[in-house]
């Protein structure tokens, strides 16, 4: 599929340590353009993405949300940026989310062509597990956590979330985090999963009040699986709970969300096939004027702000409650404990 063009749309809000590595991994399985929006950065990001404007690499917008639901806004908003209107396929996903490829050359176009070319494609995610990974190091997220979930079962739950790579002719009435949305009634696109099966029917149907946005994992992911980095380290995982508007202090920490995604029973390594030719595209975007030296500067804010947490009781107690958690969701825990097996 030469000149094909493929456009990331994402939202960020203080990801810097993490950006350069989420946009060669990108750029290595093919995507030609990205669009990024960005809002209350303090580490870096925004400047970060600004220089990587300058040389081309990214285009870089505030969010412009006029409320909370910044990435709805932002992603009703990228409708109308060129480089969606322009792109051939559309990919919508977090810079913790890694789709990593089963087949021919592991790139995007690759997976497009095994999935038969359709007009959709609904990748099943595998979420990644802390495996008791406690520091933060400037080193690929990719290549520091390789256990997970069984990737058929996510806790108590046979249907796993998805996120959704979009060709232009599909008949978006809107963009959803997860997947697109049309008149179903109207319109039958050919919409497959990352085994290149049609989704299920119910997925599909944009009537349902509940919007799916996910769909029985099992024998979905021949040709690729999205990994979700949810957590990273214990640091970055304290850093990202600060990182929103949530004020935690004086108040018990619910570690639900930590549970449901820190189940280490599976190994798997299959996406270290990028780690070589992401660390060259790193080294190269390093080597663009600026962009170094703002990394350097994500990095020591990031290390700068896990610190300032740490002198706080509330912080230090999270730290300790995450450390001691089963690696089991609430729902998993009910189960094993009526077999007696906890």
């Amino acid at each position: 599929m030469p000149d094909m063009r493929i456009t990331a749309v994402t939202c960020v809000k203080n990801e810097g340590p993490f950006l350069l590595e989420w946009i060669a991994f990108h750029r290595v399985i093919g995507v030609t353009d990205f669009l990024f929006y960005s809002n209350d950065c303090t580490d870096a990001t925004d400047r970060m993405l600004d220089r990587l404007q300058d040389h081309g690499i990214v285009a870089h917008l505030p969010n412009p949300a006029t409320n909370r639901n910044y990435q709805m806004q932002a992603l009703k908003a990228a409708r109308r940026h060129p480089l969606v209107k322009q792109a051939d396929w559309v990919w919508i996903a977090d810079v913790d989310e890694f789709i990593n490829i089963h087949v021919g050359d592991h790139s995007l176009s690759a997976l497009i062509a095994a999935c038969g070319n359709p007009q959709a494609i609904s990748v099943s995610f595998q979420f990644m597990a802390n495996d008791g990974i406690e520091d933060f190091v400037d080193q690929p997220v990719i290549t520091q956590f390789l256990r997970s979930h069984n990737p058929d079962i996510w806790g108590a739950d046979t249907a796993i979330e998805v996120k959704s790579l979009v060709r232009q002719d599909f008949p978006t009435e809107y963009f959803g985090a997860h997947r697109p949305f049309h008149d179903d009634t109207k319109s039958r696109p050919v919409w497959t999963d990352g085994s290149g099966r049609p989704v299920p029917p119910p997925f599909r149907k944009a009537a349902i009040k509940r919007r799916i946005r996910a769909f029985p994992a099992r024998g979905a992911r021949a040709h690729a699986t999205l990994n979700h980095y949810a957590l990273r380290s214990l640091d970055s995982y304290l850093v990202k709970n600060d990182r929103g508007d949530v004020n935690r202090e004086n108040r018990a920490f619910d570690d639900s969300y930590w549970r449901e995604r820190n189940d280490p029973a599976y190994f798997d390594n299959s996406i270290l096939r990028y780690e070589a030719p992401l660390r060259a595209e790193m080294d190269r975007l390093k080597a663009l004027e600026g962009i170094s030296a703002l990394h350097a500067e994500a990095v020591s804010c990031h290390i700068e702000k896990r610190d300032q947490l740490l002198a706080q009781d509330s912080f230090r107690e999270m730290r300790a409650q995450l450390r001691q958690a089963p690696p089991y969701s609430a729902a998993e825990t009910a189960l094993l404990q009526e077999l007696n097996l906890l």
